[in-house]
């Protein structure tokens, strides 16, 4: 009977679960988790702070997950990593055996080495549960919030205590919001709507010192603030496997049975390195429908079996104040765009199919267009001019839309 171990509790972690269970339904599994808590949703962590949601919803499992499944949860982080004689050595002392390992230890916040930052009393990351809630903890309604990092963390965290604080800005080195997934005009359009909900922007500009509670910026300005929300970027958590002797890029680098370097060593999620298929190449895809399928590829081959994950694209749905924006794929090639009342849609076409797109205000049935982008679908063999206007199966012919979806004309 193998021995299985998945060093971390997040979405790729509970999908390695789920796809060992799909293949061996009696080995042992450990999951080894850095936070006391059991599997939630990180990108709720902002809803958390509006109401809008509680830890009990925010379970990504129910309560008896690990149970069901016939696992072990260790309270525990994993320091050490042995491919030699399969150990993973945890902060405890504790030495756990495998058959198989997955690291799906996620990403770390990037904290830039400003100076004077020690100096600050009142600061915090975003990126988990236990970040929000000591956020949460010390806001007031007069607290002046100075956020670095105007990227999805950043943004996300000051639509989440907009009603618990007195005042946001934000700020960033970049001269837009959202400087990673979306080109200027299309930033310019969150950005107002973000600055018609009473946040503050100072791009192009960011802290360089803090001298406690004032931010000393690049641009001169001296910013005054109560509480420090640092939100600049991550950085896969590699630590494990590069110390092992793996092979790591911006992250663990894996083929696409989600195999790192190294001798039964698996890695998922965040802090993996995946195939790309609108680029053809290898990168970090650190969005949780990835870590879901890299996670349950992972899994599946850990436990004997052969599943490979070759159709992962780059994709992001976030809405802010009620404002939907869904970007997928690459933006190279040729732009055209449809504009209406209520949204943009923008697409990006080369080499008869579509690469990638940017929805702002209408999302609905979007998934039409990444499984465009996924499958590599010839666009001569579609409504393009409809496909622009709608995502409908109607942009299918009759014969592939009975095909694709079982005799729906």
């Amino acid at each position: 009977m193998k021995s299985y171990v998945i060093i971390g509790n997040g979405t790729a972690s509970a999908a390695c679960v789920e796809g060992i269970r799909s293949v061996d339904r009696e080995g042992g599994i450990t999951v080894v988790s850095g936070e006391n808590h059991h599997v939630y949703s990180r990108p709720l962590i902002s809803y958390l702070l509006e109401g809008k949601t509680d830890t009990e919803r925010m379970k990504y499992r129910g309560d008896s997950f690990y149970a069901d499944n016939g696992c072990d949860l260790v309270y525990a982080r994993a320091v050490a990593l042995n491919p030699g004689k399969k150990r993973v050595t945890l902060d405890t002392g504790e030495e756990l055996p495998y058959d198989e390992v997955c690291v799906a230890t996620g990403s770390r916040p990037f904290v830039p080495p400003i100076e004077g930052l020690d100096t600050v009393d009142r600061k915090f990351g975003f990126m988990t549960l236990d970040d929000a809630l000591a956020l949460r903890e010390a806001l007031t309604k007069e607290s002046r919030v100075l956020i670095v990092g105007a990227g999805l963390i950043g943004l996300k965290c000051a639509e989440g205590i907009r009603d618990l604080a007195g005042s946001i800005t934000v700020c960033d080195l970049a001269d837009r919001v959202l400087s990673s997934i979306l080109d200027p005009e299309c930033a310019g359009i969150v950005q107002k709507h973000l600055e018609a909900n009473g946040l503050h922007f100072m791009l192009g500009d960011t802290a360089v010192r803090f001298e406690c509670n004032v931010a000393l910026m690049k641009s001169g300005k001296r910013v005054e603030f109560d509480v420090l929300v640092l939100a600049v970027g991550v950085r896969a958590e590699t630590g494990l496997v590069k110390d092992a002797g793996g092979e790591v890029g911006r992250g663990i680098v894996t083929d696409g049975r989600m195999r790192s370097s190294l001798p039964s060593v698996f890695a998922a999620g965040d802090c993996a390195e995946g195939f790309d298929s609108s680029t053809g190449s290898n990168r970090v895809l650190a969005i949780l429908p990835n870590a879901y399928m890299q996670g349950f590829t992972a899994g599946v081959n850990m436990a004997g079996g052969d599943r490979a994950l070759t159709n992962a694209i780059p994709m992001n749905s976030i809405g802010f104040f009620g404002l939907h924006v869904m970007t997928a794929g690459a933006y190279g090639g040729e732009m055209t765009e449809e504009r209406s009342e209520s949204g943009l849609r923008r697409f990006f076409t080369g080499e008869d199919r579509l690469l990638g797109f940017i929805l702002i205000g209408e999302t609905g049935r979007a998934g039409i267009y990444t499984s465009l982008i996924r499958e590599k679908t010839p666009l001569s063999s579609i409504d393009f001019e409809l496909m622009k206007k709608s995502a409908s199966n109607m942009i299918y012919s009759a014969q592939i839309r009975r095909n694709k979806f079982g005799g729906v004309v």
